[in-house]
């Protein structure tokens, strides 16, 4: 079916589906298991180490002999760090997201690393080809985390028509084969899918944030944090519901910093203090499968 698709072809897979670089989950275990089922599976560096990073790499190195990728957040002040290390460790592609990623274009590029970057307006997509991307992720507001002012069905045929060479991947909403096929007959080339991927049997996050997914209603997903300019998307819980009310306090930016949003592994199980990333597509999951069974089920339409 995908023969001739242009994500596939520039990223060597089998399948146009990307796993989304999520920060403290997309792990060497997720990771490897998506790139294994013949998608490309992404690690999630945000803000941690940059020895972590490398570590991380090398257990994805043990786990698949297939490509896979790493996404780094730009509101990161190490990220000159870790994409030394990306570089050091000739990882084929790179995601970025949260920021301007041009300083780094040059540097990635010329270590033959292909750079994707991740933009909420098909403006910046634009922008991206003409500053050598080799593709370009146009993520709408109905993703989890960190989120944009539009809709992915407005953003993904707007930045088609404006692209003119590089692969479009789209994000946001996208969890089952109805909405896939959709996004595809939009004309994107590729989805990257982040919530899906939660509720996998390979993803190391708590089993009661997987439950908390699954149970998840439309009216349980919220959007917190609005007035540091950076809003994100969760599950409601106690701290959701804590940042909610500093909002109706006005509170300073300032008072939440980004990195707190940077990472939901829940050691503990304790659901309730920590942020619940989450794309509105949670109210649609209902079952935990495989990565390799996620996959089938979406690119079963015809």
């Amino acid at each position: 079916m995908f023969e001739n698709n242009k994500l596939t072809q520039l990223l060597n897979i089998k399948y146009p589906i990307v796993q989304g670089g999520m920060a403290g989950i997309s792990e060497a275990n997720l990771v490897s298991a998506v790139s294994n089922a013949g998608g490309l599976g992404v690690i999630g560096s945000g803000f941690a180490a940059p020895s972590w990073l490398e570590e991380e790499i090398k257990k994805t190195r043990e786990l698949t002999d297939k490509p896979f990728g790493v996404n780094l957040l730009m509101t990161n002040p190490n990220v000159p760090a870790l994409a030394k290390v990306v570089i050091k460790q000739k990882v084929p592609v790179v995601f970025t997201g949260g920021g301007n990623p041009l300083p780094l274009f040059p540097y990635l590029k010329r270590a033959g690393i292909k750079v994707i970057p991740v933009v909420p307006l098909s403006r910046l997509a634009k922008k991206m080809e003409d500053n050598g991307a080799d593709a370009v992720v146009v993520e709408g507001l109905e993703s989890g985390g960190h989120i944009g002012n539009v809709t992915t069905m407005v953003l993904v045929p707007q930045a088609k028509e404006m692209l003119e060479k590089i692969p479009l991947i789209a994000a946001g909403g996208i969890y089952n084969k109805e909405t896939a096929k959709a996004t595809f007959d939009l004309g994107a080339d590729g989805i990257q899918m982040g919530t899906r991927f939660l509720a996998s049997k390979e993803c190391q996050i708590h089993e009661n944030y997987k439950k908390a997914i699954l149970e998840a209603t439309q009216e349980d997903i919220v959007v917190v944090a609005r007035f540091t300019g950076h809003p994100v998307r969760v599950i409601k819980n106690k701290l959701a519901e804590e940042i909610l009310k500093m909002e109706e306090k006005n509170a300073f930016p300032e008072e939440i910093k980004a990195d707190r949003f940077a990472g939901s592994k829940i050691a503990t199980g304790n659901i309730e203090e920590a942020p619940l990333l989450c794309g509105l597509c949670a109210a649609g999951i209902s079952e935990i499968k495989s990565c390799k069974e996620i996959i089938e089920e979406i690119l079963s339409f015809d």
